[in-house]
């Protein structure tokens, strides 16, 4: 990172993941091609789940030809109405992905990616689980490097740098 006055603790970068809308998952194509996409997550330790369909597309040939990712999470924006600048704060992270096989761990990886993002309909998760289970690809990204980056303004408008958080 070069900006090194707005380097957060692993900490900081966890709670983006953990709050982020999406996340955008970066691989290399099974043509060689870049390829990225955005995903619902959930986090558990040095864990990340995601969801897909259980037909083998673009994404599952990927990351079966190289499990190798790097995703970025964004927390809050904020366009700063008197500059030319955008108050952020973002995690990036690199890991590796697998296919998750087990069905208690599928349905423990669903149960956190529902919890976070349709908290209102968990009463139907089990019966949805039950329906759709064996349709639904997991996967798993064990986390390798994780950074937090952040640019924020006091009510001074003063820079919050070298993780000074007020």
């Amino acid at each position: 990172m070069i900006r090194k006055d707005r380097e957060m603790p692993r900490e900081f970068a966890e709670s983006i993941v953990d709050k982020c809308e999406w996340a955008v998952m970066a691989m290399t194509g099974a043509d060689g091609f870049p390829y990225c996409i955005p995903l619902n997550i959930a986090r558990d330790g040095n864990y990340i789940y995601f969801h897909a369909s259980k037909a083998n597309g673009k994404k599952a040939a990927a990351l079966a030809a190289d499990s190798r990712i790097c995703m970025t999470c964004v927390g809050d924006t904020k366009r700063a109405s008197d500059k030319f600048t955008t108050e952020f704060e973002s995690a990036v992270l690199t890991g590796t992905a697998s296919e998750v096989t087990d069905d208690q761990e599928k349905t423990h990886a669903m149960r956190l990616i529902c919890e976070r993002h349709t908290p209102a309909n968990m009463a139907e998760f089990q019966q949805s689980m039950e329906r759709s289970l064996n349709n639904t690809a997991v996967w798993k990204i064990s986390i390798g490097e994780m950074t937090g980056k952040r640019k924020k303004y006091d009510k001074d408008g003063i820079e919050l740098k070298y993780g000074r958080m007020e």
